[in-house]
């Protein structure tokens, strides 16, 4: 009996045979870019859709089309389905996909690079390496990544699931993933909306009053608060931004992890 105890025990394990059609982790890697600028691309497209009719709306207010110019945004958008149904409201949504696909693949896909090479060739691992990457990438990926790191390590069983492509691999589940995803776009449009401020301002030029001292960042910021202040003048116009962007980050971020996992990406 310990002689057959023995030889079982010298006996190697059955190998465990591996997923028909999986192709193993070789084939996985074919094609990965193209994969990985598909699933960025489709969750950039995915995003700008959901706030197409604000962006809509937000043309025609600042076109003062004649239509409208006498609405608000929340009059502005009943009023278009009424007066051009309810693809009026994505009009020009189909021209807004052909730029935003390549831009939005190319910025998911740099982020994932970025991150890779940083703690490949740099040996810089965690919130510093995503902090590096989302700077090169985009200030709302350093905010995602973070959150999502932090709740999958405190409160995995709670927040997060097996990703469906690799058990291995835990994932965001999906009303939390798009929490995680607003919660980054709002911090991340905080903390730059005033440099977007500066730079509209100093796009318009000569077409605003002394227009001579602002003629660098460093001008234009100090005039906007030295005569409009924090509130209404670095941060004028916030809450409209937040409406657009909180909506958009969170779907930008929730398809790009559907996508991944479709894509076989984890």
């Amino acid at each position: 009996m310990a002689a057959a105890a023995a030889l079982a025990a010298s006996d190697p394990a059955p190998a465990v045979p591996q997923a028909a059609g999986s192709g193993g982790a070789a084939s996985r890697r074919d094609f990965y870019w193209l994969r990985s600028f598909l699933a960025g691309g489709i969750a950039g497209c995915c995003a700008k859709t959901t706030v197409a009719p604000l962006d809509r709306v937000k043309v025609l207010l600042q076109a003062h089309n004649h239509h409208y110019k006498h609405l608000g945004v929340l009059s502005t958008l009943r009023a278009v389905p009424q007066k051009e149904g309810y693809l009026g409201l994505y009009k020009g949504n189909g021209a807004m996909m052909i730029r935003i696909f390549p831009y939005g693949a190319i910025q998911f896909m740099a982020f994932e690079h970025y991150k890779t090479f940083i703690t490949t060739k740099l040996g810089v691992s965690g919130h510093v390496h995503r902090l590096m990457a989302g700077s090169m990438a985009g200030v709302s990926f350093f905010t995602f990544g973070t959150l999502k790191s932090v709740g999958l390590s405190y409160a995995p069983t709670l927040l997060g699931r097996p990703s469906s492509d690799n058990p291995n691999v835990l994932v965001l589940k999906t009303h939390i993933n798009l929490l995680c995803g607003g919660v980054a776009g709002a911090i991340a449009q905080t903390i730059s909306y005033p440099f977007d401020v500066t730079r509209r301002r100093m796009q318009l030029g000569t077409v605003l009053p002394e227009f001579e001292k602002c003629l660098t960042m460093r001008e234009t910021m100090k005039y906007v608060y030295g005569h409009h202040g924090i509130r209404k003048g670095l941060y004028r116009g916030l809450s409209l931004n937040y409406i657009r962007c909180i909506p958009s980050q969170a779907v930008a971020f929730t398809t790009y992890e559907i996508m991944k996992q479709f894509f076989h990406l984890n």
